[in-house]
């Protein structure tokens, strides 16, 4: 006999049941949350309005920065939201679209950042075949090949879930819709889904940071031959870079790189991926690039507050 999927609320249990915790969280998250737009739009803008954008490194972290804000804004809104309501609920529909939409602007992220490194990896050991390789071309089709890769991943996810029976109970222990909680909730045996998901999420991400580690060894190996200062200035991006990829991949490869269980520090860790990271990237790369201050500087010291002596 089929089960029905009679589950059309989900309850998300959230971060904490202590109000003042909560209302604590809220401030905190606002802060972090305009914090993510105000520092990403300052990139985009900066980048967008200046010679920068004929650069790919500079075209890449500009679409990073635009998919920081489309990535965080699937989950922040909702949590701070449910941070003030007495009971923090979420539609069935609802979920499956937050669950969908995380997981594209999340694998757009994975990929671009990986983009980066192939950036940095082709100007530093191959700097005479540079400009060749990292045509504006070869730019637009890494960057579509990386929203490509997002939509695989991420339709697989939902298919994953979306054909599953709820049938109760309805309460997700967690601030937002993600697939090993769901997988919990599921009123038929998910082995076989969680190790889908583990290769489809865990299995990616762990695969993408050793590439992305061994292209930066690579890179750092290759810098030994370099004059002291363009060592230095090549240092100085790459370890922004890697600081941005530590950031962000540690806590997924601990989230999806097991089996589908859940652990109540996966909260915490989500944070990280979902707020903390998008929030940092921008004063990474902006305070660790010369290039950035120095465009930040011209665009807004000097546009608002005129023309320096």
């Amino acid at each position: 006999m089929e089960t029905k999927n009679n589950v059309t609320v989900f309850i998300l249990l959230g971060l904490s049941q202590n109000k003042n915790i909560e209302i604590l969280c809220f401030v905190l998250f606002l802060f972090c949350y305009i914090a993510i737009w105000v520092g990403n739009l300052l990139i985009i803008i900066s980048i967008t309005c200046s010679p920068l954008m004929n650069q790919p490194m500079y075209f890449f972290l500009n679409c990073l920065s635009l998919s920081d804000l489309c990535y965080t804004s699937t989950v922040t809104p909702k949590l701070m939201a449910d941070l003030l309501a007495e009971r923090k609920t979420i539609s069935y529909s609802n979920c499956m679209t937050q669950l969908f939409t995380t997981h594209l602007f999340g694998g757009v992220e994975v990929f671009i950042l990986t983009g980066m490194a192939y950036d940095r990896y082709v100007a530093i050991c191959k700097p005479l075949h540079y400009t060749v390789i990292m045509s504006r071309e070869r730019c637009h089709a890494i960057i579509t090949a990386c929203c490509t890769g997002a939509l695989i991943h991420s339709a697989s996810q939902f298919l994953l879930t979306i054909f599953l029976p709820f049938c109760g109970p309805n309460e997700i222990d967690h601030y937002f819709c993600d697939v090993y909680p769901l997988l919990k909730l599921a009123c038929r045996d998910t082995d076989r889904i969680g190790l889908l998901v583990v290769v489809n999420s865990g299995l990616i991400a762990l695969v993408t940071f050793v590439i992305l580690m061994v292209s930066y060894f690579l890179i750092l190996y290759t810098l030994r031959a370099y004059p002291a200062e363009s060592r230095s200035k090549a240092l100085s991006t790459c370890s922004s870079h890697v600081t941005v990829v530590v950031l962000f991949f540690v806590p997924v490869l601990f989230v999806y790189i097991r089996p589908a269980t859940t652990f109540p520090e996966d909260k915490a860790f989500a944070l990280f991926y979902t707020i903390i990271a998008p929030m940092f990237n921008p004063l990474i790369y902006t305070l660790r690039n010369m290039e950035m201050k120095n465009v930040v500087k011209k665009m807004w010291y000097h546009h608002l507050f005129g023309e320096g002596k």
